[in-house]
């Protein structure tokens, strides 16, 4: 008898899986999406990036970001009352600096292969007159860029290099 109750129970069990695959197969399914269709991604999420650059004068680099470029000091970080870094902020972006140890060498190239994009809303002709007018150099003047931004280049004391750019209006 425990063996009829064990089947009845077994074939209960199958019409109610049966009558959930049926229910899930007609109901309306959201569509997968596309790679690369501005989905957000399923996988890591990121709020915030904040560079680190080891750089070869931390005072010198500092007045650079401060009075060229427009950043705050946000934070400054001692040791033995030694200034070794600072964290510094524009807007939403903040960049950490630091002072190179030496222990890699004095000869070591900083910022080679690697720039970085600094997306704003302000207007980037301004922005590129004022950084000039403040003494720093351009590595190319404002343009429209075929991917819809109006971008200028510059390069920082250690020759990382620096992008700022707005999304053009008309794209």
């Amino acid at each position: 008898m425990a063996a009829t109750k064990k089947t009845k129970s077994t074939k209960k069990a199958k019409k109610t899986m049966t009558a959930k695959r049926a229910s899930r197969a007609s109901a309306p399914r959201r569509p997968k999406a596309a790679a690369g269709n501005g989905r957000k991604s399923s996988g890591l999420r990121m709020t915030e990036a904040s560079p680190a650059f080891t750089v070869g004068d931390l005072a010198r680099s500092m007045g650079w970001y401060r009075d060229v470029l427009g950043f705050a000091v946000e934070e400054k970080w001692e040791r033995d009352g030694e200034l070794r870094g600072v964290s510094l902020r524009a807007g939403g972006v903040s960049l950490m600096l630091a002072q190179d140890d030496w222990q890699k060498g004095r000869d070591r190239r900083k910022g080679e292969g690697f720039r970085i994009y600094f997306s704003t809303t302000q207007d980037v002709d301004a922005l590129a007159a004022g950084i000039k007018a403040r003494g720093g150099a351009l590595d190319s003047e404002p343009a429209d860029m075929p991917w819809g931004s109006r971008d200028f280049s510059l390069t920082d004391p250690d020759g990382f290099r620096i992008t700022i750019g707005r999304e053009s209006a008309k794209r």
